[in-house]
């Protein structure tokens, strides 16, 4: 184990911290100094369980060694090479290592540098691919309630999180949304996907009939992560799915989250076992090591786009880092220990124990859902009157104080955490949240 390094002062005043309050954290900051395996590490030596994978992204867990010395080699041979009109043979080294486990016929992979890049980048091509196809009518794009898709103006656009929305105006046009499967009177304390809620895609239908056939793609996760852990009613996906074929529609499956094990299978897409024309990708792509994204897309998009364009670029669109050297790098060397050490089959092993974790905590009070698929869980606590996420964000202070990092969304506590964790992990994680929620409501 590294030797801790000794706190030093910080200056706290420079960065502009995202998604925080920052007023009220540069009270009382919390600072991380250093990770390995299942834990961080805070400055003053205090050990905590990640109980989150980072932010849902370090899917193998802190300080791999193989993703580390992986990124050092690359840097030392080539630390930046362009990706337009020229390459590099890593960028098609780990197109190719990802495409052999993207669903059937999305082998051609975009790459970006987010989630919220692999969005916006997601929605460009369905409409690229419609106007290519003789359907230059097909503008609308099609979001959810309580989806999230990242930050760009594309995806908050299709996002339906109310925050993230009302700072920023105006968004892009000619988009609309379907409703969120969240159904908690006949759903509540469901393992795995809820029964109830499949009917709820037929909206769709409802959003053709005002349109007509303006409508160029849905987007969706296939479990909403940031907005509280939503599972996808059982058939849900696959009738959305049915209607998108149905109307001409794309289905882009956001699975910056679910992507690389979450869920127990490689791609949450194969789970749920609906496959998407489009499949968004980030986060545990590199372990979070290097920032990058991904899109994976069907040849049949690709072959359309590219085979009616004139002469010359096809898309005009991309990244200075597409496929930047370092991350193509970590995606390899992440791809290659989720394969040698089948994270994904780790996960499904430990879904039934870390099921019954995170039920057991039932009954509790203040607790009035509590939900769980692949090695997801959310416990969701009833909010205190005129206070939203109050509750939440103090159980988050109490499990991070009692050493567990967890992930509060509104008055909902969320859990992902690495695919390497353990029994005994998953004791000390529902057991740190438990007294948590106990003290909080004394």
């Amino acid at each position: 184990m590294n030797e801790i390094s000794p706190p030093r002062p910080n200056n706290l005043d420079a960065f502009w911290m995202p998604y925080t309050n920052n007023r009220g954290y540069k009270t009382t900051p919390r600072m991380l100094a250093r990770g390995e395996g299942m834990y961080y590490y805070t400055t003053d030596g205090q050990e905590i369980i990640d109980g989150t994978a980072g932010l849902w992204c370090v899917n193998a867990g802190h300080g791999r060694r193989e993703i580390t010395e992986a990124i050092q080699k690359q840097a030392a041979i080539m630390d930046f090479a362009p990706t337009f009109n020229m390459g590099h043979p890593i960028a098609f080294q780990a197109a190719a290592m990802v495409a052999e486990h993207t669903p059937a016929g999305l082998d051609r992979i975009f790459f970006t540098n987010s989630g919220s890049e692999s969005a916006d980048t997601a929605l460009k091509i369905a409409l690229a691919y419609q106007r290519a196809r003789g359907q230059a009518q097909r503008v609308r794009l099609v979001g959810r309630e309580r989806g999230y898709h990242g930050v760009g103006f594309g995806g908050i656009s299709v996002g339906g999180i109310g925050p993230n929305r009302k700072q920023f105006g105006a968004m892009l046009p000619y988009v609309d949304h379907l409703p969120h499967t969240h159904l908690p009177e006949q759903n509540a304390f469901t393992r795995g996907q809820p029964a109830h809620g499949a009917n709820l895609a037929d909206h769709l239908d409802n959003l053709v009939a005002l349109h007509g056939d303006t409508i160029a793609a849905v987007i969706v996760e296939p479990m909403a992560g940031s907005t509280g852990a939503l599972i996808p009613p059982v058939g849900y996906l696959q009738r959305l799915r049915d209607l998108c074929d149905k109307h001409g529609i794309l289905l882009i499956f956001d699975e910056v989250i679910t992507g690389f094990g979450r869920l127990g299978t490689f791609f949450g897409s194969e789970r749920v076992g609906v496959t998407p024309d489009l499949l968004t990708m980030a986060k545990g792509l590199t372990n979070a090591a290097v920032p990058m994204g991904a899109v994976a897309v069907h040849d049949k998009i690709f072959r359309t786009i590219v085979d009616n364009a004139p002469e010359g670029i096809e898309l005009f669109h991309g990244y200075t880092y597409s496929g930047h050297p370092l991350a193509a790098a970590a995606a390899v060397a992440s791809v290659d220990v989720h394969v040698k050490e089948d994270l994904a089959g780790r996960a499904r092993a430990m879904e039934p124990y870390f099921e019954e974790a995170a039920h057991s905590l039932k009954g509790l009070p203040n607790v009035v859902d509590i939900r769980n698929y692949g090695l997801v869980a959310a416990v969701e606590m009833q909010g205190r009157a005129g206070k939203p996420t109050d509750r939440g964000m103090r159980v988050f202070h109490r499990c991070f104080d009692a050493g567990v990092l967890t992930r509060s969304t509104g008055d909902t506590i969320a859990l992902s955490p690495p695919l390497i964790v353990e029994k005994h992990h998953v004791d000390r994680i529902f057991e740190t949240l438990g007294e948590a929620i106990r003290a909080e409501a004394a």
